[in-house]
């Protein structure tokens, strides 16, 4: 395994994260445990969740996981997030799994809810620390001040080691860093952002924004939300994708099958090999998804490969201004 620096910090991490979010919802626990066993085998050593992925069963299963010990937590880079309250636990029920909220303060990024989320998460995860806490998303009514003074003092009290955000625009991070020098701190390490063949808005002012701050960026959905993995059908439990090829997948398979590659394998190298990339966040569901993001990193795709995946989906064009300015 390649190990990378972590944007501007010292921190390390491998070529891919392991994303949670399936995790006790269509992985169940015995299967998770068996990833995360691979991943941690492989030295796959960046793991993100949320503490509203699964009404916050997912951190408590991964909390299990580090129970074993073995140095499953010591040798995990571990990011969480908050913004958005876990729903009822254990609840089925579709409506309190997607908007019904305990109270007006258990969302947002007030000092008050950040500080309540973070210390929920920690019991769930069975930790004392987080290594990166992401903003799950920007919070237009919460002051910068009040952010940082929250984060700040978690940072003091040895529960966050870095803080990084999630679904911001440039102009967002760049608000965020300049409040964050103004009061000496070390500010956002990384952004995580939708970054695909089929959607690459990114590229505009997010990437050059981490890139200016020397942020680590992860895209997340490298594969589309699966439009990307192979012809869509039937999955592997019988039930119908949703998801209908387009004429750009279905040429973009048709490539993927002259490299003799699986699509999702080369869907995935290319995000990785993209610039200002730090890693992908690939969220498996099987243990095959997971050797098949594996395989990806070993993928080297040459110029000519990328300009033909260039033309079947073209991206803004360059960063702003340049992309639409003289």
């Amino acid at each position: 395994m390649t190990y990378k620096r972590f944007g501007s910090t010292a921190l390390q991490i491998g070529p891919i994260g392991l994303g949670t979010v399936n995790f006790s919802w269509l992985t169940d626990e015995p299967d998770s445990f068996a990833i995360l066993d691979r991943a941690f085998e492989a030295g796959v050593n960046l793991i993100d969740t949320s503490d509203n992925y699964n009404a916050g069963q997912t951190e408590a299963l991964l909390g299990r996981w580090f129970a074993q010990g073995g140095g499953r937590r010591e040798r995990t880079v571990l990011a969480s997030k908050c913004y958005s309250a876990p729903m009822e636990w254990g609840s089925t029920d579709p409506v309190k799994r997607t908007g019904s909220w305990v109270g007006p303060n258990q969302r947002g990024l007030s000092a008050k809810y950040i500080r309540e989320a973070c210390e929920a998460s920690l019991k769930r995860l069975n930790t004392d620390h987080l290594d990166i806490y992401q903003m799950h998303h920007v919070d237009r009514t919460a002051r910068w001040e009040e952010i940082w003074q929250a984060m700040d003092l978690l940072i003091q009290q040895g529960k966050v080691l870095y803080v990084g955000s999630s679904n911001f625009a440039g102009w967002h991070i760049a608000q965020a860093q300049e409040a964050a020098r103004a009061r000496h701190s070390l500010g956002l390490v990384s952004e995580q952002s939708v970054y695909n063949l089929t959607k690459r808005t990114v590229e505009l002012e997010v990437i050059p924004a981490c890139q200016a701050y020397g942020i680590a960026f992860l895209p997340y959905s490298p594969l589309g939300a699966g439009l990307l993995g192979g012809k869509p059908g039937e999955n592997d439990k019988g039930r119908r994708s949703y998801l209908k090829p387009s004429q750009a997948v279905e040429e973009f398979q048709a490539l993927c099958g002259e490299l003799g590659h699986a699509p999702a394998e080369v869907a995935l190298a290319w995000c990785a090999g993209q610039p200002g990339v730090t890693a992908p966040i690939i969220g498996p569901r099987t243990m095959a998804q997971f050797e098949s993001g594996l395989a990806a990193m070993q993928i080297h795709l040459d110029e000519e490969t990328l300009k033909k995946l260039d033309a079947i989906f073209p991206g803004p064009g360059g960063p702003a201004p340049e992309a639409y300015a003289w």
